[in-house]
């Protein structure tokens, strides 16, 4: 499947390349008239725009599509209908409210890592759930309590030995959502991407993490305003999804996924039209996605599907 030709900037081929995922997947569904493609967690759009891009010659596609987004930002709203300008475009807060029974393909780019995580803290010969209260000073700290039956049950039945401080970070949130997304793909039919930072074995650590103005602050700090983010625990994901009864694809590597949708042939053709300038942009660009001492090997995709006969694009 072609991708229509555009400028040379290699910040479009990742959304144009997860574009043609979802059309290549539409076509090997047989091409249904409706299919919705919903997308979470859109950002400010430039993903999805990207991927309708590049998907305007595909015959039918555009035709059939919902396109649904999954925001539950005003501010974000605002900034993914200026990019989105000239498709029709509906917007969701849950998931509960997609409706209709159209077969769908969901878009995910770091978003699971944006859901809430929990800590579990080994102290006292059991674990306790790590806790925020006040320092005798009046400033947030961290402390410990008793953790539920619910939190418990969720622990890694492989997991090292634990000792005295490890800390276990697990995010029901996640959970939940996924068994949300496993009923939709169930009921309708379909296929979820997923791509986001994380590991694939479970492991002692916290990974939980606050950014504000593209700089790390400590998680304490700056509460409500910095954006708090963690690691996607892949191997959760992948017994969840098996659990489900669903087709699970990988986790795989970012940069052996992208290149396997052809990242490589896609930045030459970008690269044939630029100036050495942009070109050596692009090159730039390609090395962060896909190196390994960069995003390619941190950043993993997964895949899961229900009622579809061919293997995701990818995988």
């Amino acid at each position: 499947m072609a991708i229509s030709q555009q400028p040379p900037e290699i910040s479009q081929v990742f959304g144009e390349l997860l574009g043609a995922w979802a059309a290549q997947i539409w076509l090997e569904s047989g091409s249904p008239q409706h299919v919705t493609l919903l997308e979470c967690g859109p950002g400010r759009g430039t993903l999805m725009a990207d991927a309708l891009r590049a998907t305007k010659n595909v015959p039918g596609f555009h035709a059939a599509l919902d396109i649904t987004l999954l925001e539950m930002s005003p501010f974000l709203q605002e900034k993914q209908h200026a990019a989105l300008a000239g498709y029709d475009v509906r917007w969701i807060e849950h998931l509960s409210d997609l409706g209709g029974q159209r077969p769908v393909i969901i878009l995910a780019n770091e978003f699971l890592d944006a859901l809430p995580v929990r800590h579990l803290v080994y102290e006292g010969g059991k674990w306790q759930e790590r806790a925020v209260g006040l320092s005798d000073a009046g400033t947030l700290c961290f402390t410990v309590m008793p953790a539920t039956d619910e939190l418990l049950q969720l622990i890694p039945d492989n997991l090292p030995l634990s000792k005295v401080g490890d800390i276990l970070e697990i995010s029901p949130e996640r959970a939940a959502f996924m068994v949300e997304v496993f009923a939709l793909l169930k009921a309708r039919s379909g296929a979820s991407l997923f791509i986001d930072y994380g590991y694939t074995l479970p492991a002692y650590g916290e990974s939980l993490q606050a950014l504000y103005k593209h700089e790390f602050s400590p998680v304490l700090e700056r509460v409500g305003e910095a954006d708090l983010t963690a690691h996607v625990d892949f191997q959760a994901l992948t017994r969840a999804g098996e659990a489900a009864g669903m087709q699970t694809y990988g986790p795989v590597d970012q940069g052996v996924f992208l290149k396997n949708l052809g990242i490589g042939v896609r930045s030459g053709a970008l690269m044939k039209g630029a100036t050495p300038a942009q070109a050596e942009n692009i090159q730039k660009a390609l090395q962060r996605l896909t190196h390994s001492d960069e995003m390619g090997t941190l950043f993993k995709a997964i895949g899961f599907t229900h009622g579809l006969t061919h293997r995701p694009p990818g995988f």
